[in-house]
Parts: C-alpha cells; structure tokens; sequence
C-alpha cells in the first residue's frame, strides 16, 4: 500500500496506529461519512497486528469481551465477502486432560451461554474424532465451531483498502509527535509531515500507547510482553481447527503451513515502567508466573534511554524507533514445537519455516482500554488488548466509529474504561 500522497489541513477524526484497531476504525468512520485520516510511524501492520496467532475466537475471552467477540465474527465474514483477509470458520478447540480442566471449561461455558456463544463440551470420543493421530491422553474439550481464524499477514491491510475505498486518508511512516489542546479540548495534531486540526484524535498505538498518553500527561498502566511464534511450510497433518493444547496451541494457515507457539512462550522484559506499575501489575505476575517469564534484558536500558516528555517540533522516539522488532524466545518457541510434536507425531514430517517475535501491549487485567480519555476532552483510546486484540479487532473498530460519533455503542464499553484504573 502507497503512502497518501495529498496532506489535509483538517479532518474530523485523527486516528494513530496502522494496526487492525486503527484501520477497522477507520473503514467504519469513513463508511460512515467521517472524514477520517490515519497515521503511523512504519507500515500497516508492522508490529503485532501482523505478529500474532490469527484466531478469531470467542471461547475463553473474559466475559466483558464475549459481545465483541460474537459481533466481530460476523463482522470478519463480511469483509472477506469484500476483500481477502483469509479467514475462515474452521472450528477452535480448548483441549483437557483432566477433570479440573473440564470444570473450568464448564463454569466459563455457563457464564458465555448469558451472552449467545455457542459452542459445545466434548466427551474423549467425539475429542478424538476431532484430532486424528493425536498421541496425547485427551479427556474431552471446549469447542466451537463457530470460531475460526484470519491471516494476520494480509488482513490490516485488506481492511485499510477497504477503508480508502471508502474516503479514509492513510499515511504510512508518518509518525504522530503529539496533539495540542484549545479551549480545553484537543484540536491539533503534530505529525513529522506537518500539523492539522482535527475534532476528536484515537490512540490506538499498541505497545507504544503508554508513551504517548504519558507525553500528554495522561497515566495508562500498560506493559509490552514479547511474545513468540513459529510457522512451519505447507504441510498436511489432517488437522484444520486452531488448537489449544494447555502447553501448545497450532492452527493451519491459509499458505498450507502451521502457526504454533504456546502461552508461556512469552517474555515480561524488565523495563522502567515495570516498576512504576509495580502495584497495578504485581497480582497479574503473580497469578500467571506459570505463562510469562520475567526476564532482565537490554531492553532496560533501551527504555531507560526513551525520554518520556519531548516536544513536538522535533524528531521523537517515534520516529527513531519505527518498528519494534524483538528476536523471537528461542526456549519457548522450542518448547511449543516440542510438545506439539508429542501431541500430534505427524507434524515429525514437517520443517519450520520461520519464527518470529512481537510485543504484546498488556493492562493489569488483561482487558483493553477502549473508550474517551476523560481527562483530555476529544482524545480516545483503544489499546492494552494484552492479547486478544486481533480477532475483537474489527467489532472494536465499529465500536469506536459508533462512540467518537456520539452514537450508542454496539456493545457495553463500561467495562473498558481508562478510569477502572484509577
């Protein structure tokens, strides 16, 4: 995709980050009439947006997140309808090896029924019918058929041509140094290409939002968790649902390959703002010391180094840093590919492609942030999707357009609230 060569002097809503929050947000604004221009710093999709697992899943989401969820996979059908974006409804199942791990299913599928997801509790018969040739002991499973997935390598992209056809204006390695406020409210934005007036202004940044709220005085307790992935070449091994093995997860890929990783194939860097949230992140450590691993890196000190003020009318860290581009987590990687192979014997036929790393923007909660900043009037943010952001994406995107613009949100966005924090 081209960079938008003609720079507007005003817009009705400015909108930073070209990952698929941004561009879904985007494609309902202008599909709504909205002026609407989107910057970022790199390219569409250069960070996690194209980094991640590429499920579209209902099953397992906290429960606030379920009616997003449910709307964006009605949502993904439609637009593969109008462009590719490679997704399909192929099936998502939650594996167990014991009876806790069926109880848990249990109670989460009582909760989500409340909310209209549909999916089904298996028995270890109809499990195994479902994985052929698997060499694990399953007990059953959590499975929707519903679910499915989306290729995270062309989807923003996809999303953000349907957005131009649609009169959105996207400018790629334009980074965003800051907005300025009048009259209490913002109304200007500072991009490396010049500045324009705009009436409401969405963050939706990723792992680089915290820094940019911060340089505005505006406190979001966000951390970045490098996480991990591997994909292998084409290769049938009869499966086609995503999986998540406990210890692994692998789902087929529309280029005939497999994505596999697993949850504890993630990094928590030390990093200064991992102190200065100590007691917002402390208990999320705690509770889920099996899945991430804290580690000391260089990282420290590259943060360390990052001023958080500067003004606007120089180069920022933004544009020194256009692209996080972390080095995958060998043992964890090594570790998924390990139990998959344990799991499913066949994928002993199959050769690793490539693995790659990418910074996941986590909250205390695990919950995004999505709606307005109250303390800066006509600024909006959608980000800390620790996770989950990719398949919600589009449902998130319609939800933004829907509140920017003064209307009744599809879903509740209680919530998401910045404030919860407080």
């Amino acid at each position: 995709m081209t960079t938008q060569t003609q720079f507007p002097a005003t817009v009705d809503v400015a909108i930073i980050g070209g990952g698929i929050i941004g561009v879904s947000t985007a494609l309902a604004l202008a599909r709504a009439g909205v002026r609407c221009a989107l910057f970022e710093k790199g390219t569409l999709a250069c960070e996690q947006s194209s980094r991640n697992w590429g499920w579209v899943r209902t099953l397992g989401r906290d429960l606030p997140e379920v009616p997003l969820a449910l709307r964006a996979n009605q949502l993904w059908s439609e637009i593969q309808g109008q462009v590719e974006v490679g997704y399909r409804r192929n099936g998502l199942v939650y594996l167990q090896e014991n009876e806790a791990d069926a109880a848990d299913h249990e109670t989460w599928l009582d909760k989500a029924r409340a909310h209209g997801v549909q999916a089904d509790m298996l028995g270890r018969e109809a499990t195994l019918r479902l994985l052929p040739g698997t060499g694990r002991a399953w007990t059953g499973a959590l499975y929707s058929a519903a679910d499915g997935v989306a290729e995270p390598q062309i989807a923003t992209q996809g999303v953000a041509a349907l957005a131009r056809e649609a009169g959105a204006l996207i400018f790629e390695r334009c980074a965003v140094r800051g907005v300025e406020t009048s009259a209490g409210r913002v109304d200007t934005v500072f991009t490396e290409r010049g500045a324009l007036r705009a009436q409401a202004v969405l963050v939706a940044a990723g792992g680089w939002s915290r820094l940019f709220c911060g340089n505005l005085g505006v406190d979001f307790p966000q951390l970045k968790v490098r996480g991990s992935v591997l994909r292998t070449e084409p290769f049938d091994a009869g499966i086609s649902l995503a999986i998540n093995g406990k210890d692994f997860t692998c789902r087929k890929r529309a280029d005939g390959g497999y994505t596999v990783s697993q949850f504890s194939a993630s990094l928590a860097e030390l990093v200064p703002d991992s102190f200065r949230l100590m007691s917002k992140f402390l208990r999320a450590w705690i509770a889920n010391n099996s899945l991430v691993r804290i580690r000391f890196s260089k990282r420290f000190f590259e943060e360390l180094a990052t001023p958080r003020r500067f003004p606007a009318d120089r180069e920022t860290p933004y544009e020194r840093c256009r692209v996080l581009d972390p080095a995958p987590y060998k043992r964890g990687i090594d570790q998924a590919w390990e139990r998959l192979l344990r799991a499913f014997p066949v994928f002993q036929q199959a050769r690793i492609a490539q693995s790659w790393g990418g910074y996941i923007d986590v909250t205390p909660d695990a919950m995004p942030v999505i709606g307005p900043v109250a303390q800066a009037p006509g600024l909006y943010l959608a980000s800390g999707f620790s996770g989950h952001g990719f398949g919600i994406g589009p449902a998130v995107g319609e939800t933004m357009a829907a509140l920017i613009q003064g209307k009744q949100t599809p879903v509740d966005i209680q919530p998401f609230r910045l404030e919860r924090y407080a």
